[in-house]
């Protein structure tokens, strides 16, 4: 039942029976209430039923007469109607019905229903064309009347007027997920006609709607809300609110009245009364607001002013319409119905009392008061104003809002006061509308005439002026922020900022979704943080308000050139100072440097450089460094290099020698335990060799030279480990660094010792030395360090690409009237201010977050989204930081700017997923930790005891000591004797193998994993790998291929009608002109059928963005014959072969092929071309058929779009597209589950596409519609539960996922970001290379452990035989035989190592065997989808206890039946529950073309 109004562009007209022709014609049609047609304007002004009629069927209608119609107006209008009350005359020779269909039949008349007694009917109509007066003489020979029938108080159930009362109706609303649904409900049920108000609880499934029955009808209502897509049903019976019925009959008679009554009332209005009523159980401004609202809608009531501070509300009304009682009823009818009112104490003896009405309001107050409720005026405080250009261009653009009734723009008071309709817009509106224009508005809390004659008024009553509350609000403005929790996408944050809008006190509100944070400016006269916070809370979202939060100053580095002196200084400092809005500034002459502090609500980066060019210096940004070199590892990786390549030019000559030295040792021991060689004949042997040679005596040419090999690594390689060694001494704990700085200060101590002894002895025998040992230890640790700090720095590469994706330029346009382009200039980005108005060119970045004012486009935001897909932004869509614009320049209104861009948070949350993660201490370290202590110990322990023993049994020494002289004393031997065990006991314990046992292990198997396309960033997502419990894979790109490709090609016309080559022949030609994903996969789908390179000529190609294109094809007959002749000579060869095979002497001809025609034969032919959506089909006038839109549905349910395509009007074809799966997605995933893992698909897509996605695969677990902020809370979340999580993924967006995820793996086609953020990165795009990651850690895992085990039985062995504990039963070691041990630990080590060369990845064959016929597709039932953050899964429905007795039953009668475990005994632990219940899911049976 809603009226609207039209105005159509008429051509053609010539004359006035032209006019008369066409108000005739189109005025004879249904629906049709009034046609106004202008020759000198030439246009026709047409209010019309919108049920019956459209603006496109009038336009057709003017057509067929032949005149050409345009549309001047895309959104037509809707009219306000009003309502009269007909009494019929019980005498009346007509009856009702008969009275009834007259009307109906009337111009202006939109509804009549008639009173339960049929005594009175309710009349609609089109005020603008039928009065009051005229719909009463509409019906010949009856005189109806306007009136009331006389009706006691409180007999409103029984008496007919019941039914013109208002109702309130209570339904349950089942289907509602989010807030965005309950915004769906009431903005549509608001704007039906006769509903009042509507309040829709998304926590208690139900909606509240006070509507008026003889307007619409409670079924009407519920249709309406299942219309929307909700289940709905009454909760209760609708029940009158409490007003009885007289009342509202009054007050419906004062409504409808129109001005013919309103001199009549005039008297009446003048006596006029004030009451002052005590109201309790209010508790913040919306209780305010309701009761203002529902009460200053009741014309009987002039004003109210309600106050919550003082609990009460001031009412001037009209005692004469309406009782204090029935008053004080309806404010305690107003919902939740909680109120308390009364009358004061000192007011109840003087409760009411004339009002002084002044003359100056308004000669007639009644006309005034009649025409209100159609007509507010707002005053708009508007900055930024120039000159009276913008004043026009203000007026201008406002004066067109559809509501606007007339608009004055002051340039010298900067505002403008605007005369409105506030059923069809607000001041809210009208205040964005001039902001949208680029100027700064605020509205004005201004008190209104009304108001301040309202406080002179009520000064007698009460102290509190509500002018004075009023004039302090225009005073102080403060602004708080507020977290917000639970918002999963953008609607809920135009929910939170239009709800919030709206509420009395807030100025402005700007919702942030990534960074999870609302800032607000409010009045805080009116409305404080908590409350604000509280209207968040009764929306549904968490809220808590942000104290101290010091976001408000902004901070500018500035670098200054041209100061010379400190006046200058001085200068800039006071200048800045005075300006408005500059909290800080400090100058630095020395450094050219200035530090500015501002507030970016009043001043802006650009306004402080402007003002210091102003005063004749040179002023630029100081450039803040985007690489994030501070996060890289260079300086370690420097270091780490150096040291092992120091250690290794020195080692390789001091393994020689080694190696040298250990042959000619066990050689001299041999000879000398067979005693076969004296003394004399040793001598003479260690002298006749080169090595032994004695420099000096003492002094060998191999000590020599091992000394002088050994002091460069003693002080060059080993020169970090004695730093860090210190520092942990100093903080009293000791690591691996303690160990290699004591074992290789002791080896070459002690050999430097050994070696001056026998100097200064001049010993003919050379000492054995351990100038070898700290070589060998610095080359194996430092290059295991080297390469821990190579894969270090490869994870924090992963922010350095962040920020440089972020756009370094912005370009910043001043526009005109009409949004003309005045200027552009390029800043730096970070000079870009909120609301400045920045371009973006075809192929740039978005600088900063905002929202389209201008211009149409596709944007690839896949760097956020994750999604492939494009999305189109046409005005009033919103664009993120980072993503990048394709086709079409784009003018936007800057939002977020700096540090609050969704792209800037993203960086955060690496950065903050990075930062948070603890590294795993190594096996070794902590091993170490309580080694070394313990080695040292048993070094001193053996020292001192063989110290005692020597001096008690002297014997034990002189047998087992080497080289024993009889010249040196017993004292000297012994104590050599004790130094050499405990040395030996050092030398052999040394944690070399501990510190080969990880690195090498890690080394071979990061080459064998590269190898075979695994790369692995060092050993702690190896050691991390093989704990994962959980699989998380992302579903766009990882589990998909990420691109669309056509799946089923449906031919809806038989194929003599349209071949079906010439139709993909013109559906790829139309398709090459589009650069949308989904035309590229048709055209590329085109081409593979046709086996063709080149398609025909498209021309007049349109696309219209979320609809689809329309354009002409011509040139495919070429094509299709060269299609036709290669098959013909296919089959020609194919003929012939088969001659000569069977000797066949009749000639054969080739097969023809019905498309076969010769180019010559016809000249090119041009087809009209559409391809789109149903909509675009039913746009362009063609009907989209049951089956076909069946189809459709199909596909859409399974994840796919379906696509039409029509030539020469004519629909011919199905398209279906979508991401298809990965072929080996299905067996990874198997695989997985059959090592033990938990797999889940999460992804952004909407659950539908998800749960068909996972159903193909074979996962039961879904998390859909996740934010990249929420996948990794999601991860969070399931390592809360004690699981290890690995994540699968591709894009950017997974970048916080993959770095909060214990192992991340990233797949190698994906971005550069999520490659580096990842722990693992598969380079090849095969998903079976996640199960050759994990089986590959957990083999590695497995050598690491086994080399410790080398690592250690050597010193568990080692130590009690080199401390001399087995020496009483002959089994001795010497100290070369401590550095062979220790040698061959690392050598045993390092070979065990190697045989991780041999490993061999999972081969898909195998692995497919082993599975055959053990995989699925899943049924719906068994997918359980989690949609956002939300952690109730949709999932199985609950079954009967029967039932599960039934399936259970059944799972153990099949196992009984079968030998193995096959599929059906798996029941047991895992039964299909609904198998009885729902049909099975089944593969796909589409096939296609």
């Amino acid at each position: 039942m809603e009226v609207k109004s039209v105005v159509l562009g008429v051509e053609g007209m010539t004359c006035n029976s032209c006019v008369q022709t066409i108000e005739q014609h189109v005025g004879r049609l249904n629906g049709i209430h009034s046609i106004k047609v202008s020759l000198e304007d030439k246009n026709a002004v047409i209010i019309y039923d919108s049920k019956l009629q459209t603006p496109a069927t009038l336009q057709e209608a003017i057509y067929d007469m032949g005149f050409d119609a345009t549309l001047a107006d895309s959104n037509p209008q809707p009219l306000l109607l009003d309502t009269i009350f007909l009494t019929i005359p019980s005498q009346s020779s007509v009856t009702s019905k008969q009275i009834c269909s007259v009307l109906l039949k009337s111009k202006g008349v939109v509804d009549v229903k008639m009173s339960s007694d049929q005594k009175t009917a309710v009349v609609t109509f089109v005020p603008s064309v039928v009065n009051g007066k005229q719909v009463m003489q509409m019906v010949p020979g009856v005189d109806l009347s306007i009136s009331a029938p006389e009706v006691t108080p409180g007999t409103c159930e029984s008496s007919s007027w019941s039914q013109a009362s208002s109702l309130v109706l209570r339904l349950k609303v089942d289907g509602m997920t989010c807030h965005s649904c309950t915004s769906t409900i009431e903005g549509k049920i608001g704007k039906l006609q006769g509903i009042q108000r509507i309040k829709v609880s998304l926590d208690n499934q139900e909606a509240v709607v006070v509507y008026q029955p003889h307007l619409i009808t409670a079924e009407e209502i519920k249709h309406q809300i299942e219309a929307a897509g909700f289940t709905a049903s009454f909760k209760k019976q609708p029940k009158p609110l409490k007003l009885s019925a007289i009342d509202l009959e009054r007050l419906r008679n004062t409504q409808t009245k129109g001005s013919e009554t309103a001199l009549k009332e005039t008297s009446s209005m003048n006596d006029t009364k004030t009451v002052v009523l005590r109201i309790d159980g209010m508790h913040c401004n919306s209780c305010v607001l309701n009761i203002q609202s529902t009460v200053s809608a009741l014309p009987s009531v002039t004003s109210i002013v309600v106050s919550l501070e003082k609990k009460s509300a001031i009412i001037n009304y009209n005692p004469n319409l309406i009782s204090i009682e029935v008053l004080k009823r309806a404010i305690e009818a107003v919902s939740p119905e909680t109120f308390r009112v009364s009358l004061p104490e000192e007011y109840d003896r003087v409760a009411l009392y004339p009002t002084l009405v002044s003359t100056l309001k308004s000669p007639h107050p009644a006309l005034k008061d009649a025409s209100q409720p159609l007509t507010q005026v707002v005053v708009i405080n508007i900055e930024g104003m120039t000159c009276n250009s913008c004043v026009q261009s203000i007026e201008g653009v406002i004066s067109q809002k559809a509501g606007v009734k007339s608009i004055r723009v002051s340039l010298t008071n900067h505002n403008g006061t605007i005369e409105y309709d506030p059923l069809q817009t607000c001041p809210e509106d009208l205040r964005s509308a001039v902001e949208d224009m680029g100027f700064d508005a605020s509205l004005s809390a201004q008190p209104s005439p009304e108001v301040q004659l309202e406080s002179h008024r009520t000064e007698p009553l009460s102290q509190v002026s509500p002018a004075h509350l009023v004039r302090q609000e225009t005073k102080t403005v403060s602004k708080c922020y507020v977290q917000v929790t639970g918002m999963t996408c953008a609607s809920c944050v135009a929910n939170i900022e239009r709800n919030l809008r709206r509420e009395d006190g807030i100025h402005s509100i700007l919702v942030a979704l990534m960074a999870g944070k609302a800032e607000v400016r409010y009045n805080p006269a009116v409305i404080h943080p908590s409350a604000i916070a509280e209207l968040i809370r009764e929306l549904g979202f968490g809220a808590t308000v942000m104290e101290n939060y010091g976001e408000g100053d902004g901070i500018l580095e500035l670098v200054v050139r041209g100061m010379t002196c400190a006046s200058c200084v001085h200068k800039i400092e006071s200048t800045l100072m005075k300006t408005n809005g500059v909290l800080y500034c400090s100058v630095a002459l020395a450094t050219n440097k200035a530090h500015i502090k501002y507030d970016p609500e009043i001043i802006g980066p650009r306004d402080v450089i402007q003002v210091v060019k102003d005063l004749g210096f040179t002023t630029s940004l100081v450039k803040k460094d985007r690489s994030a070199s501070h996060l890289d590892h260079k300086q370690e990786i420097r270091q780490w290099k150096r040291s092992f390549v120091v250690s290794l030019v020195f080692c390789i000559p001091v393994m020689g020698l080694m190696i040298y030295m250990m042959v000619m040792d066990s050689q001299l021991s041999d000879a000398h335990a067979h005693h076969n060689m004296s003394s004399e004949e040793m001598e003479a042997l260690h002298s006749s060799m080169i090595l032994e040679y004695q420099l000096l005596p003492g002094l060998s040419v191999m000590n020599f030279l091992s000394f002088l090999l050994c002091v460069p690594v003693q002080m060059f390689g080993g020169w970090h480990f004695y730093i860090q060694a210190y520092k942990a001494v100093k903080h009293k704990t000791a690591n691996m660094d303690v160990l290699i700085v004591l074992a290789t200060t002791i080896a070459f101590v002690y050999s430097l010792v050994v070696l001056l002894v026998a100097m200064a002895e001049k010993a003919k025998v050379n000492p054995v030395t351990f100038f070898d040992t700290p070589p060998m230890l610095f080359v194996f640790i430092s290059l295991g360090r080297w390469l821990e700090h190579v894969a270090k720095g490869k994870t924090s590469e992963a922010l350095a690409r962040l920020i440089s994706l972020q756009a370094t330029e912005a370009t910043i346009v001043t526009l005109g009237p009409d949004n003309v382009l005045l200027s552009e200039e390029q800043v730096d980005v970070e000079l870009v201010q909120r609301g400045d108005i920045v371009k973006v060119i075809p192929g740039g970045k978005f600088p900063v977050d905002g929202r389209v004012i201008e211009g149409h486009s596709m944007v690839d935001e896949s760097l956020i989204t994750g999604e492939a897909m494009p999305v189109t932004k046409k005005p009033g869509n919103t664009v993120i930081a980072g993503s990048i614009n394709q086709n079409g320049s784009l003018l936007i209104s800057a939002t977020h700017v700096g540090a609050d861009t969704t792209l800037s948070q993203i960086v955060k949350l690496v950065e903050e997923a990075q930062t948070s993660k603890a590294p795993i201490q190594q096996f070794a370290d902590k091993l170490s930790g309580y080694f070394v202590p313990c080695i040292v110990a048993v070094s001193v322990v053996t020292l001192f005891a063989w110290i005692i023993i020597g001096f008690v049994d002297f014997e034990i020494v002189e047998k087992y000591f080497l080289g024993y002289n009889k010249s040196i004393s017993a004292a000297e031997v012994i104590i050599r004797f004790a130094f050499q065990a405990s040395i030996t006991v050092l030398c052999i314990a040394c944690p070399c193998s501990l510190g080969l046992a990880t690195p090498t292990a890690v080394m071979v198997g990061t080459g064998v994993g590269a190898q075979n396309g695994i790369l692995i960033k060092g050993g702690e997502p190896l050691e991390m790998a093989h704990k994962v419990k959980v699989v998380v894979f992302d579903k766009t790109g990882t589990i998909t291929h990420g691109t669309p490709e056509v799946t089923q090609v449906k031919f809806l016309v038989e194929g003599n009608q349209l071949p079906h080559n010439k139709m993909l022949a013109i559906v790829g030609t139309a398709e090459s002109n589009s650069e949308h994903p989904l035309g590229a996969a048709i055209t590329k789908y085109c081409k593979k059928e046709l086996d063709t390179e080149t398609l025909g000529t498209c021309t007049d190609f349109q696309v219209v963005p979320g609809c689809g294109i329309s354009c002409k094809v011509t040139n495919i007959e070429q094509l299709l014959y060269r299609k036709n002749k290669m098959v013909e000579e296919n089959n020609f060869k194919n003929v012939t072969l088969v001659k000569i095979e069977e000797n066949m002497e009749e000639s054969v001809q080739p097969a023809l092929i019905i498309d076969a025609e010769l180019p010559a034969t016809r000249t090119s032919q041009k087809y009209s071309v559409l391809i789109g959506n149903r909509e675009w089909m039913s746009r362009n006038g063609l009907v989209v058929k049951n089956e076909v839109d069946k189809a459709m549905m199909e596909h859409e349910r399974r994840g796919r779009t379906a696509v039409l395509a029509a030539v020469d009007g004519v629909l011919c074809g199905l398209i279906a597209i979508a991401d298809t799966v990965k072929p080996e997605a299905e067996l990874a995933v198997y695989t997985l589950k059959s090592m033990g893992l938990e797999v889940v698909l999460m992804t952004g897509d909407n659950s539908k596409t998800a749960r068909s996605i996972a159903s193909q695969v074979g996962i039961t677990k879904v998390f859909a519609e996740v934010l990249p902020s929420h996948k990794v809370a999601k991860v969070k979340q399931l390592q809360d539960e004690g699981k290890r999580v690995a994540m699968v993924g591709d894009g950017i967006n997974d970048s916080p996922a993959l770095a909060m995820a214990n192992v991340g793996i990233a797949i190698g086609t994906g971005t550069d970001v999520a490659i580096e953020a990842a722990d693992v990165v598969l380079i090849r795009d095969d998903l079976m290379d996640v199960v050759a990651s994990i089986d590959l850690s957990r083999k590695t895992v497995k050598r690491i452990r086994i080399n410790f085990v080398f690592a250690l039985i050597y010193n568990l062995i080692g130590v009690p035989i080199a401390a001399g504990v087995f020496l009483p039963i002959g089994l001795v070691l010497q100290p070369w035989m401590g550095s062979a041990a220790m040698a061959a630990s690392s050598v045993s080590v390092v070979l065990s190592s190697l045989l991780l060369k041999m490993y061999q990845k999972p081969s898909p064959e195998k692995l497919e065997f082993r599975a055959r016929g053990q995989m699925r597709h899943k049924s719906p039932s068994e997918i359980s989808v989690h949609i956002g953050i939300d952690e109730t899964g949709t999932g199985s429905p609950k079954l009967s206890l029967m039932d599960r007795i039934i399936n259970y039953s059944r799972a153990s009668i099949n196992s009984l039946f079968s030998d193995k475990r096959s599929v059906n005994s798996v029941v047991l632990s895992e039964p299909d529950k609904h198998s009885l219940l729902v049909g099975d899911f089944g593969e796909d049976d589409d096939t296609a073309l």
